[in-house]
């Protein structure tokens, strides 16, 4: 089974006049960039922004999303464009799926991506059914991957790697399903993100050198494990660092500082060789430390 990348302007047709095409904006420049190309269509385009949370100072920490500053940034954009610009606040159904989830992995001794969840259940389901809720067959994102189709079927579209290998996203939409694969367009998908820079520049659009989102959205400062233990603060207890066998090495504050393959932060001297997080014991409250070796596998469950 083979894929051939589907080819046409914007991903949709060169002439969209009388077309309805909603864009998921974030007040980044990469939506922002998809929001003036689908205007350039002829389609009536309309940028939905979605408000997901609410940190106080965090809302305008750069290279932030979805709250504050960006929302102010993404009706910027589209008073630039002449579009319509509508935000929704989802601040409720985001901590129930996204962020809850994030402190539950955790709890269970798993390390979460918790952009996929919120790709899954908050920006694809939610502006999916806002697209669907105004008739526009289409909703375009500043993801960068892009769309295929099957050699043998010509129906069925795949999700392709995005030709930047350095902003390629296709991995944090690996539960996207063939029917919103239906309605989903990547128009980023085959270029650059200094193609995109260039494109945001000559559109006059003010997010054109605004920073890349590279954090958790939803953590303030950086420090996952404050947001975590306010959520489940339960996980904040000590408990033991053991070998493989089972001897204790030491100790240590709470199971959701580690994640499998970390060396820092262990904090365990006198060791003959460096260890590693080798394994987490949610149970029984323990983090399971190794040589390096030890973190080799045979197989993977997917």
């Amino acid at each position: 089974m083979t894929a051939d990348i589907y080819h046409s302007d914007f991903q949709l047709g060169p002439d969209l006049s009388g077309k309805r095409i909603v864009v998921a904006m974030s007040g980044g420049v990469d939506s922002s960039v998809v929001a003036a190309l689908a205007a350039r269509t002829g389609a009536e385009t309309i940028g939905v922004t979605l408000q997901l949370y609410d940190h106080g100072s965090a809302v305008k920490r750069a290279g932030a999303c979805c709250a504050g500053q960006d929302i102010r940034d993404a009706r910027a954009v589209a008073d630039k464009l002449g579009i319509a610009h509508y935000v929704f606040d989802h601040e409720s159904r985001f901590r129930e799926s996204v962020i809850e989830h994030f402190a539950d992995e955790y709890m269970a001794g798993r390390t979460p991506i918790p952009c996929v969840r919120c790709n899954t259940f908050t920006k694809f389901r939610d502006l999916l059914h806002k697209a669907d809720d105004i008739d526009a067959p289409w909703l375009a994102t500043g993801h960068y991957a892009r769309m295929g189709v099957l050699a043998d079927n010509r129906d069925a579209r795949v999700m392709l790697r995005g030709l930047d290998p350095a902003k390629d996203q296709s991995y944090f939409l690996w539960t996207t399903t063939q029917s919103q694969l239906d309605y989903l367009r990547f128009p980023l998908g085959g270029l650059a993100k200094t193609e995109t820079r260039a494109l945001a520049e000559a559109f006059g659009l003010v997010v054109a050198a605004k920073p890349d989102s590279q954090d958790i959205c939803f953590v303030p400062g950086g420090d996952y494990a404050a947001v975590v233990e306010k959520i489940r603060p339960e996980l904040a207890r000590p408990g033991e660092i053991v070998d493989i066998a089972g001897r204790v090495l030491g100790g240590h504050n709470g199971i959701h500082r580690f994640t499998v393959g970390q060396r820092r932060g262990l904090e365990l001297g006198g060791q003959a060789e460096p260890l590693y997080v080798i394994g987490i014991d949610a149970a029984q409250n323990r983090v399971i430390a190794g040589p390096r070796r030890a973190l080799a596998v045979r197989a993977v469950q997917l």
